[in-house]
């Protein structure tokens, strides 16, 4: 991964005064993940260049950042940390860049504030929600930005392009303020952070986005992707609020049909979290995954050694793919293997290969069907395949009062229908009076006394035949 920083303000060599780097050297620091290299390919009066090159050893992120998951496996060290703009990125900048990016220049004070003709560029970032969201991003601080959309792989065109955009920012500002914007915005197009993120995160993102952060029209996406974390996301919005002298305005959230929205993210960790609680408590030994996507429950399923038999079902054969990918089945070991397997079929059908499981479950599934198909999911579920233990997640529709939604509108594109608290209760009741289970309903995510809670779970439990 590298950073590249170019300026055409004459004398163009005065950028190594203020980065504190000799352009005729190359210099080499220690930072989180590896070694950071910082040299200059071009250092004249008209046009100088300063090429951060982050060098991250895979394996030692596994053996000092304690990567999750209980096995060694493939994925922990193959993996786009090397290559791609992270949060790696934004602590490598704080390390090396750390006077600039603070603002302190001894031998040329007089340009530590003036804007600079920049440009910055990196080879390559990870951005799950495609050129509008860069733009949504970059472009209310004024840079031009250049976007180009790499390939899965030139070779084989047919597979799409990637997630991987090569960009290029342009602005006149200050050196300062453009290692602040990266520095802030970098770890927000990240998913697996590296670090643990605590209050003293929220400091630092008032301090480093203290001149322009506030009035940033995305502003609460940036709070919330870059802390990451439900209650520091409000403590940290709160605190804006403090500073706009608007104590009684609401913290809103991201729409929520925002593909990389973090709010919606973390809910939805949370189902997953409950049901695996749940699965792991019923004692199942064999579990299904109807509605699999792109295998998030999966992967935890594999993590956990009770679960000796995995199938995951969903009627998207790209997004099946997707799924092998990510759980990186073709390079498990054959014991590995024998564990898991992933179909494609209609859940409206009935299909032998799903008879014989302990437990089911469908997460965020039964939305996305017409309700007049409803009857047909319930019957290959509950009749036919029939687990002993099935959990069932959807959305609140109550809920959706928190977000400021209008009432003709769902959380998500594809979603058929969303239930109310009662809704939901009364088609819990009938399918467990009707196949011949019990079940429970619980919240998930964060409770509104008067909404309820974000999500809403039912449990079934099939009853001794």
């Amino acid at each position: 991964m590298f950073l590249s920083i170019t300026t055409t303000q004459h004398p163009a060599t005065n950028l190594g005064y203020l980065l504190h780097k000799h352009p005729d050297k190359v210099q080499t620091f220690s930072t989180a993940g590896g070694k950071a290299h910082v040299f200059f390919p071009e250092a004249t009066d008209e046009r100088c260049t300063a090429v951060l090159l982050l060098d991250i050893d895979p394996v030692e992120l596994v053996r000092s950042l304690k990567v999750p998951g209980e096995s060694r496996m493939l994925q922990h060290y193959v993996n786009d940390r090397p290559y791609v703009a992270s949060s790696f990125t934004s602590s490598a900048i704080s390390n090396v860049y750390s006077s600039a990016l603070n603002g302190r220049c001894e031998d040329k004070p007089e340009w530590i504030g003036i804007p600079l003709a920049l440009e910055a560029k990196i080879p390559a970032l990870k951005v799950k929600g495609g050129l509008g969201l860069l733009e949504r991003i970059f472009q209310p601080l004024g840079y031009t930005l250049q976007a180009e959309r790499q390939p899965l792989d030139e070779q084989f065109p047919e597979w799409g392009e990637s997630s991987y955009f090569s960009i290029t920012l342009q602005h006149n500002i200050s050196l300062q303020q453009l290692l602040q914007h990266l520095y802030v915005l970098l770890p927000v197009f990240d998913y697996e952070r590296h670090y643990y993120i605590s209050s003293n995160d929220i400091e630092v993102l008032l301090k480093k986005g203290e001149s322009w952060l506030k009035d940033h029209p995305e502003r609460e996406f940036i709070v919330r992707r870059y802390l990451n974390h439900s209650s520091l996301i409000k403590m940290a919005l709160a605190r804006f609020i403090e500073e706009d002298g608007n104590e009684s305005a609401e913290l809103e959230p991201e729409p929520i049909n925002l593909e990389v929205e973090e709010e919606r993210l973390t809910l939805h960790q949370q189902r997953l979290n409950a049901a695996l609680e749940v699965l792991k408590t019923s004692g199942a030994k064999s579990v299904l995954d109807l509605g699999c996507g792109e295998g998030r429950l999966l992967k935890m399923l594999l993590r956990e050694g009770q679960f000796t038999r995995i199938l995951g079902a969903d009627v998207s054969f790209q997004v099946l793919q997707v799924a092998t990918r990510r759980l990186y089945l073709k390079d498990m070991t054959p014991k590995q293997k024998e564990r898991i397997e992933l179909i494609q079929s209609a859940l409206t059908y009935r299909d032998r290969r799903m008879v014989g499981f302990d437990a089911a479950a469908l997460i965020e599934v039964i939305e996305h069907l017409d309700l007049e198909r409803l009857p047909a999911l319930e019957r290959a579920v509950f009749e036919f395949a029939r687990p002993t233990t099935v959990v069932v997640t959807t959305p609140n529709r109550e809920y959706n009062a928190h977000y400021a939604m209008p009432e003709d509108k769902f959380r998500h594109g594809d979603h058929r229908f969303e239930w109310t608290r009662q809704e939901f209760a009364e088609w819990v009741q009938k399918v467990g009076d009707q196949f011949g289970y019990t079940a429970s309903i619980e919240g998930i995510g964060e409770e509104d006394p008067n909404w309820g809670a974000a999500s809403q779970m039912a449990v079934f439990t099939r009853s001794v035949d």
